[in-house]
């Protein structure tokens, strides 16, 4: 489920600084190792250009854009949702929806590329990744348009928050949010890249075949044990690494792996809750009903009634 930064009071109104396209105005927060752009556009135009220095996170954060980036086809970009945008890249952007009494919201991080270099060669150095002929960095464009993680979205909201304070060591605290921001980045991409496309690299990296084991074995008992052996690598090294390269544990992940399960059979006409619940890899129905609520905000039963999208 995507997850959306939210604006803290004191960046409104937004009606700052005012680009040459005269359709969007901006804000921005300029610090030592990178810049936040908060845009905010008002009505509907069409190929919008712009191009931000340094490589930048941008987030969506209210109504839509159809992106336009170099070598891919046009895209939809929606709340949620974060695009990379590599070093000086020209983007065109479609603002469709965009009015007066309703703008359309985004927020843009452009990072200086020494700041770049100096956090992964820290991260390299100091806390390598499983496969070492996969050091750390940013993915390329094929891994560029995310779907935001409660991760991620909550080191946005930390570094916006900073950055718009008045606090005398907000240099400080903006370059610890923002080397936690890459590393959040990088943990989004590799999730993306192994948990969604893991087919294509079981033959070179050894979490792709953790992640093809859980997959075809969702419904059976699922130990760390197991699931290290598979890695071959020991118990403690797995779990610590794993971790450490996505941002959750192995056990979250299998939980996550199930409730989606369950999410995609509870939309069977005739799906039965208890039955749901085992064939996901649960085998407590209370507990089930439980974790699915914490996670989706509604319980299985009432889910099941909702729209289809």
């Amino acid at each position: 489920m995507p997850t959306r930064v939210h604006l803290p009071a004191a960046v409104a109104p937004l009606a700052v600084e005012r680009l040459h396209t005269l359709v969007e105005n901006r804000t921005v927060f300029a610090l030592e190792s990178f810049e936040l752009n908060v845009f905010e556009t008002h009505q509907a135009a069409h190929l919008v250009p712009l191009r931000l220095g340094g490589l930048a996170l941008t987030t969506m954060l209210r109504g839509r854009k159809v992106m336009h980036l170099p070598g891919r086809p046009a895209f939809d970009y929606l709340p949620g949702e974060s695009v990379v945008v590599g070093q000086d890249e020209l983007m065109e952007i479609d603002f469709p929806d965009a009015a007066s009494g309703q703008p359309t919201q985004c927020l843009a991080v452009a990072i200086a590329p020494e700041t770049i270099r100096h956090t992964l060669d820290l991260l390299n150095e100091r806390y390598p990744r499983a496969e070492a002929h996969q050091p750390w960095a940013l993915a390329g464009p094929e891994y560029a348009h995310l779907t935001n993680t409660p991760e991620l979205t909550s080191t946005l909201e930390r570094l916006l928050a900073v950055s718009c304070s008045p606090n005398a060591a907000k240099e400080v605290l903006a370059g610890f949010t923002l080397q936690e921001l890459l590393v959040r980045l990088m943990q989004t991409q590799a999730r993306q890249l192994i948990f969604q496309d893991y087919a294509r690299h079981l033959t070179s990296h050894r979490f792709a075949a953790v992640v093809q084991y859980i997959k075809q074995h969702l419904t059976e008992q699922l130990s760390v044990e197991k699931l290290s052996a598979v890695a071959c690598m020991s118990k403690a090294t797995f779990f610590r690494v794993f971790k450490r390269e996505f941002g959750l544990t192995p056990v979250e992940y299998i939980v996550r792996e199930r409730l989606a399960e369950a999410k995609r059979l509870l939309r069977h006409p005739l799906a039965n809750v208890a039955e749901v619940c085992l064939r996901a890899g649960f085998n407590n129905l209370s507990y089930f009903q439980a974790l699915f609520k914490k996670h989706e905000g509604v319980t299985p039963g009432a889910y099941k009634k909702l729209p289809v999208c």
